[in-house]
């Protein structure tokens, strides 16, 4: 089965008319194909709940993937047969179920975060800031528009995030400044694509039927844009894309191996740092549950055991490491 098959069209234009990333339809359509090739490329509408329990289970029993992944790939085939073949479906249970890995999250002392951020500088260091300050997972700060970044009540709105939910988080005081100085630079580089004929923001599909104008303004830009130019890879168009998550990624890397930090931290050890520091400051676990956006306190609840209500106005650790 071919990447570009009248199955795979469907099931993109599918997650296209849902308003998902393009990140989201490239995994679902990964899945889809890997589940049609282990049923011998059957076609997958005849098949039945049964021959989605028996592929879980081989990517459990035999794949050894984690109980994420596992995850992922039933989200992709439920997706595949609710919204492509209209089966009612009401979930699928009862298969072998991988693992929860037993591993508690890589966190940060805030004197490691203060040594980790003073080597990262310029618009990867303002991510990696972002990501310690407001909690925000890497897609999520790199997908920032304009209009998502409000100064005056020091808040970021986090739009789609995980599960596709909006939520709102602090927009860090130690931040407002240099992410003032990004914008003016974004800006400048808007305008310059607009003369060249371009300056037209990637915008989700449902918006951009019911706004058309909207990615010509200004507040649908990318707080921090890429380099460069590039292809839409849904419609051909010539756009500027969000920032790389690898050149942040490559910059944290680099910033680690500088210190004498010898834990395995990544981008997403920040966002892990955030939440453990608001919770060792006294923040209400529920208060950290909505920042991070979690839909299960269970998934809060990893950052600690022994908890105690907080302030009603809840700092971001950032601010508190001068």
């Amino acid at each position: 089965m071919g990447t570009s098959s009248p199955l795979l069209d469907r099931v993109r234009a599918a997650c296209q008319r849902k308003g998902y990333s393009y990140h989201t339809e490239q995994t679902y359509t990964r899945w889809i194909v890997r589940y049609v090739k282990y049923h011998n490329t059957t076609p997958p509408c005849p098949l039945e709940k049964s021959d989605v329990r028996a592929y879980l289970s081989h990517l459990a029993t035999e794949r050894n993937v984690a109980a994420s992944t596992q995850n992922q790939a039933l989200n992709a085939i439920l997706f595949l047969y609710r919204e492509v073949f209209g089966r009612d479906w009401d979930g699928v249970t009862d298969f072998d179920r991988a693992k929860e890995p037993d591993r508690l999250p890589v966190v940060l002392t805030p004197e490691e975060v203060q040594a980790v951020l003073r080597e990262m500088e310029g618009p990867n260091g303002l991510v990696a800031r972002l990501l310690y300050g407001a909690g925000l997972r890497l897609s999520e700060a790199l997908r920032l528009r304009v209009k998502d970044l409000d100064f005056d009540h020091e808040q970021i709105t986090v739009r789609q995030g995980k599960g596709k939910k909006d939520r709102c988080t602090m927009l860090p005081t130690a931040l407002k400044t240099p992410l003032r100085r990004q914008l003016r630079k974004s800006r400048t580089v808007w305008e310059e694509d607009q003369a060249a004929g371009y300056g037209t923001a990637s915008m989700p599909t449902a918006l951009e039927r019911k706004y058309p104008n909207a990615a010509d303004e200004w507040g649908w830009q990318y707080a921090f844009p890429s380099q460069s130019r590039s292809e839409d890879p849904r419609g051909g168009d010539i756009k500027r894309h969000h920032r790389s998550p690898s050149a942040v990624q490559k910059a944290m890397k680099r910033a680690v191996r500088s210190t004498d930090i010898t834990k395995s931290a990544s981008c997403h050890t920040l966002r892990h740092s955030f939440a453990t520091h608001l919770l060792a400051q006294g923040t209400d676990i529920r208060t950290v549950q909505d920042l991070l956006g979690h839909d299960d306190l269970r998934s809060t609840q990893v950052y600690t055991h022994v908890l105690q209500d907080g302030p009603a106005g809840t700092p971001s650790p950032l601010d508190t490491l001068a």
